[in-house]
Formats: C-alpha cells, structure tokens, sequence
C-alpha cells in the first residue's frame, strides 16, 4: 500500500521528538531538558603490547583520574565496517590521469585487490568517544518538577522564543562545560591517550551517521595530533 506525503510527513515528526537533540552550536550539543554535552574523540591505546610496568602505570593513572571526576562521563566505542570507497576514488581518478599504460594495468589491479581484500576480511574501524555532560544547578535541583516544568522554571527568562537558550546563559554554561572537558583531556593524557572536542559540524555529522547508519562512513572526523588543542573545537 502506497504511504501518503502526509503519512511521511508524520513519520518524520514522530522521528525528531524522539531525539533528545535541541540543537548543536558552538561544539556543544544542547539536550531539550537544557543541559549541555560536549563530545571528544579520543585515540586508541595498544594495551597489549605495553610491558607489565607500563600496564600497572596505565591502570593506576586511569584509575586517579577516574577518582578525580566529580561529574559524570560516559565511553563510547563506535563500529563501522571501514569505507574504502574515498581511497578508490582518489585511485581511479590518478588511473585516468596516468599515460603509462604498464602504470595503469598496475593501479587497476591494485583497487580489484583492495577493494576484495576488505571485503573479504570484514575490516572495521572502531571510534573512541567521550561524553562530559553538564546540567545547570538549578535544572539538576529541580528534577523532580518534571522536564518540561523545568526547563520553564529554568529558562522561562533565558530562552529565546524558539525554545533555545539565550546567548549570554550559553555563554556562562559552555565556559562551565569546558571546564570539565579539559579536565578530561588532562587526565587522560596521562593515560597516554589524547583526545579532541568535536566541533559543531563534526558533532552535526556524528549524530547525522548514528541516525543513519546507512550513510556512515561519508563524513569527516578531526585528526587527533600532538598539538591539539582545545580551542581548535571553534
């Protein structure tokens, strides 16, 4: 049976309420109960392949800095099946600016092998995130009037008429936000992992590929170095 335009329409409706998303700015997600997220991406660490000493150093590290947090942090580990298709590309397009024919034959045969040999193995990547969350005083104190009461209570003079949080509380809550993002990045270094904030269009595309999965692996994901640092999520 054919789905009416209306009938699609209410199906996409019903999908944005069930987000919890407000809206992303300035590399912080807001949530609609108004408090803020901010997501890092952090780099993998070969456990396996440190010495027993550097092991316990690892554990006992992890473990202050997770002794240090005052507020919540959440992991995340994100699967994908690797996406190779932007590397073919780039080769396909070098085979039709190649005049050697010999060099040409070489690079055909080089994407048929790559191409089959990722295909075959099931190669993933694996994405390291972590979430630090803050929720204004006064919305944590106030739970239990309910959500929608809350955010009233809260920002009935500090929202703008759309519903979003005016510039000047984003402002003083980011700065908050931040604060206990670099105490993360701070601790973890320690660890011997690094970690970035995502800004705002890499979170838009993060959040965009957990939606869609079908369409993961397209986007973008900021180059974690040594001298990253934390104003770059601007």
């Amino acid at each position: 049976m054919a789905i009416s335009e209306s009938q699609l329409a209410q199906n996409a409706k019903a999908s944005q309420e069930i987000v919890p998303i407000e809206e992303i700015r300035d590399g912080v997600v807001v949530l609609k109960d108004g408090s803020l997220r901010g997501v890092l991406m952090a780099s993998s660490l070969n456990f396996a392949l440190k010495s027993p000493d550097e092991q316990d150093a690892i554990i006992l590290q992890y473990q202050s800095f997770l002794n240090s947090l005052d507020f919540s942090v959440e992991f995340s580990i994100q699967s994908r099946r690797l996406n190779i298709e932007p590397y073919l590309e780039i080769l396909r397009t070098r085979k039709k600016e190649e005049v050697n024919e010999l060099l040409r034959i070489q690079i055909t045969e080089y994407i048929t092998f790559v191409k089959e040999f990722v295909e075959t193995g099931n190669i993933v990547t694996k994405t390291f995130y972590i979430v630090v969350s803050f929720t204004p005083n006064a919305l944590s104190g106030a739970q239990q009037q309910g959500i929608m009461q809350t955010v009233k209570t809260i920002f009935g003079g500090n929202k703008n008429t759309d519903g979003t949080i005016d510039q000047v509380k984003f402002e003083e809550y980011k700065t908050q936000l931040y604060q206990r993002v670099d105490t993360v990045i701070s601790g973890l270094v320690r660890t011997g992992v690094r970690a970035v904030p995502l800004n705002t269009e890499e979170l838009i595309e993060l959040y965009y590929s957990l939606y869609n999965p079908e369409s993961s692996g397209k986007g973008k994901a900021p180059q974690i170095t040594e001298g990253s640092q934390l104003g770059d999520n601007q």
